[in-house]
């Protein structure tokens, strides 16, 4: 049994995993960089320990250090959360060689489904639908251009190993798939390493809805219903809700059926999230498969009742899931925004100390705070610093009740993405459930705002 958890990450995401080691009678530690010395989750843990400097090279992502820590401490399991380290392979196989439990799924399992050409092929063959494209990566520009013509454009290129909408852009014509092709090969390889580029169709209008998935180490696994995170500004998902209001059960059922059958077939374990595209027939098609915690798992426990983290746990240390498919219940409807440090209009990040936080306190309301009223936002990390999550019988009435909250929140001394995200609260389309990827830019882009 696991008895103490370090936890590799930081912000809102570490305080939420101390919350469910605490739950279930495990300590926690927790690591810092020096920015982060007076974030709430420090004080939190039962331990906490300074990891090194400000930048993420000298403290999140400095894994000798963090695998140093966890001797010091008697850890016996890492949490990685989500981002930094996650979904980096050989990090979860130096846990194993410093006999520490990774929770989280098989190293070759976050390899395998880490590189999204690799995902596609392996999703294919084992049967799930793809958006039509190349299955493989592009050797260059003409290529791409030649298989453009094949699919027919508009086409989307994608960076083999990209995520958060880096090196991922649409192209309308030859002209404009030459101009980004280059441009997007060089982000790729400096954020992740890997220039290698992919294309395929680009779907128009369509809903991003994933289905997130627990399987235990005995071959058992089910699907928690899906969440729908199409409203998104530049691919960065800013509305998550849960269940989809697109969704018939018919097309819900098929997609979770679907997903359990592709990770039955490749042995995966633990939670995960297969992502979607689903069209305006509501066909569906693989996106990419994530082999961690989402930002987004929240609205999936509002509806299900279940503790994510717990399960992850509970899987790490061997034991077999305890509820069948049949047993998994949906109750009402759950949506989430997040909150960034950013400047409403130009959305830039906004650093700076807080220097007043007012957040609403209801029983159907749930925070995931990073900040407190005194914190520092650095600009060394991503600018989320919270979620706000609501819960009520309806969509109705759980939109109702996000409108309040939202009026009700208050961030001083920075800038925030408040107005914008009150702005699709109250929007009718909104309201009506025409949450495709392109709302913002669609019905919340106005007077030349650049958004």
């Amino acid at each position: 049994m696991i008895k103490k958890i370090l936890i590799a990450n930081r912000g809102e995401i570490a305080s939420r995993i101390i919350r469910t080691c605490r739950k279930m009678g495990i300590a926690s530690v927790a690591v810092y960089s020096e920015a982060d010395k007076d974030a709430p989750y420090v004080s939190k843990a039962d331990e906490a320990f300074l990891l090194g400097g400000p930048r993420v090279n000298e403290s999140y992502l400095n894994a000798t250090k963090i695998f140093e820590i966890a001797k010091l401490a008697n850890c016996d399991a890492v949490h990685p959360g989500y981002g930094f380290l996650s979904e980096n392979a050989n990090f979860a196989r130096k846990c194993a060689k410093e006999d520490l439990i990774f929770i989280g799924p098989h190293p070759d399992l976050i390899e395998k489904m880490g590189n999204k050409v690799a995902a596609r092929q392996l999703m294919e063959l084992k049967g799930l639908p793809v958006v039509p494209g190349l299955s493989r990566p592009l050797v260059d520009s003409k290529e791409a251009v030649w298989e453009a013509e094949k699919i027919g454009y508009p086409v989307m290129l994608k960076a083999a190993a990209g995520g958060g909408g880096i090196g991922m852009q649409v192209a309308n014509d030859e002209v404009e798939l030459l101009k980004i092709y280059e441009g997007n090969q060089k982000r790729a390889l400096m954020f992740f390493g890997n220039g290698e580029m992919f294309i395929e169709k680009f779907i128009e209008k369509p809903r991003h809805i994933e289905i997130q998935v627990l399987a235990d180490t005995f071959g058992h696994s089910v699907y928690l219903w899906e969440r729908e995170c199409s409203i998104q500004r530049r691919h960065q998902k800013v509305f998550e809700e849960a269940p989809s209001p697109f969704l018939d059960n018919e097309t819900r059922e098929a997609m979770g059926n679907a997903a359990v059958k592709a990770i039955e077939t490749i042995g995966y374990y633990n939670a995960g999230t297969l992502e979607f595209l689903v069209d305006v027939d509501k066909n569906f098609y693989f996106l990419e498969m994530n082999t961690r915690l989402q930002v987004e798992h929240t609205v999936t426990e509002e509806i299900t009742g279940l503790d994510l983290v717990e399960q992850q746990i509970r899987i790490a240390q061997g034991e077999p899931l305890a509820f069948k498919q049949s047993e998994i219940h949906r109750d009402g409807h759950s949506i989430e925004v997040r909150i960034y440090a950013e400047d409403p209009v130009t959305f830039f990040p906004s650093p700076g100390k807080i220097t007043a936080l007012k957040v609403p306190q209801e029983e159907y309301i749930r925070h995931e705070l990073a900040v407190h009223d005194r914190s520092v936002v650095s600009h060394f990390y991503d600018p989320m610093i919270a979620k706000l999550i609501v819960k009520g019988s309806s969509r109705s009435q759980a939109i109702q009740r996000l409108v309040e909250a939202l009026d009700f929140y208050k961030v001083e001394g920075i800038k925030t993405n408040l107005p914008l995200l009150r702005q699709i609260a109250v929007h009718e389309k909104y309201k009506q459930g025409e949450t495709t990827t392109d709302f913002i830019e669609t019905y919340i882009k106005k007077n030349g705002t650049t958004i």
